[in-house]
């Protein structure tokens, strides 16, 4: 396979590749992950990288880290990526102050990965909770960020005042993280909230840190969704699982309707909010052809300095 670069991905994102030939693309074009850190005022991130070319952060959703990405990282990988994974503040070596947080605080954290990994800019890309840091850091950030994509991703608003998650719903989506309860409950949350029907939850069991998720869950209540709402003015790409309960096709509508021509929609099959772990090669596809896109317009000059 030829070398890739910044502003060209691999025919991997074409139409047509299965998960067999993507089996085969990865396992020949691997590379492994490095830790590092970064640090800003009493605060530390830990974070992976893998792979070159233009960086794509990654950020996993509620109470989840960045082990939730290790399939679609090395998808994106082997399309010409640097592919970036902070921890979640309060998982592993990422830690700071953990009470009166908003989202503003832990898209800091994310600022300061693309300050020491950017170049000088990155795509950030949110996965459901993850969405709403992704937007934050778009909207506090703007010049460290070239577009934002989310991955079966809420809103976080609905017209005349409606609920975006059903009550129901959203109860699933907290007990699924509850470790404490009987496997088989959980997986009937797992599969009610998280996986289209057909595709197993039990690969969900595990990976859940309650600590982070409580973290992420104050500091979301805790910011106004009109902070967030229209990352800046950022080109964004809305993902979207159509088996998915959590962001359901009753509102798919509302961001592009709000945000116009800055938004790009991509359907996915046979997924629900889980979505990566469903279809990895089919969020490869969707990113690599709007990052191939995005990457080859002409771009606004961006800045090293943290806010615009």
């Amino acid at each position: 396979m030829e070398k890739l670069f910044a502003t060209q991905i691999s025919p991997l994102t074409k139409q047509g590749n299965s998960e067999s030939d993507l089996d085969i693309l990865v396992g020949s074009n691997i590379m492994r992950s490095q830790s590092k850190t970064v640090a800003y005022g009493f605060c530390s991130v830990q974070y992976l990288t893998q792979g070159l070319g233009y960086p794509i952060v990654l950020l996993p959703s509620l109470g989840r880290g960045p082990a939730d990405f290790d399939r679609l990282a090395d998808l994106l990988v082997v399309a010409g990526l640097k592919v970036i994974r902070p921890f979640p503040r309060g998982m592993g070596q990422s830690y700071g102050t953990t009470h009166d947080l908003t989202l503003h605080d832990l898209a800091e954290d994310v600022a300061a990965v693309i300050e020491q990994e950017g170049e000088p800019d990155a795509i950030v890309t949110g996965h459901a909770l993850g969405n709403f840091i992704a937007r934050t850091v778009a909207t506090d950030f703007p010049l460290l960020v070239r577009g934002v994509a989310l991955l079966a991703a809420s809103a976080g608003k609905a017209p005349e005042g409606q609920s975006t998650i059903p009550s129901d719903i959203l109860d699933s989506v907290y007990q699924s993280g509850e470790v404490s309860l009987p496997d088989s409950l959980r997986l009937q949350h797992l599969q009610k909230a998280f996986f289209a029907p057909g595709n197993d939850p039990a690969i969900w069991l595990d990976g859940w840190y309650p600590a982070v998720k409580a973290i992420q869950n104050a500091a979301w209540r805790a910011t106004p969704v009109d902070d967030y709402f229209s990352a800046g003015t950022a080109p964004l790409l809305d993902v979207q699982a159509l088996q998915d309960t959590v962001a359901p096709r009753t509102f798919s509508h509302v961001l592009k309707e709000a945000l116009g021509d800055r938004v790009t929609v991509a359907h996915v099959d046979r997924a629900g909010h889980a979505l990566i772990p469903e279809q990895p090669g089919a969020v490869a596809m969707a990113l690599g052809d709007w990052v191939t896109k995005l990457l080859s317009a002409p771009g606004v000059p961006a800045s090293n300095s943290r806010r615009a």
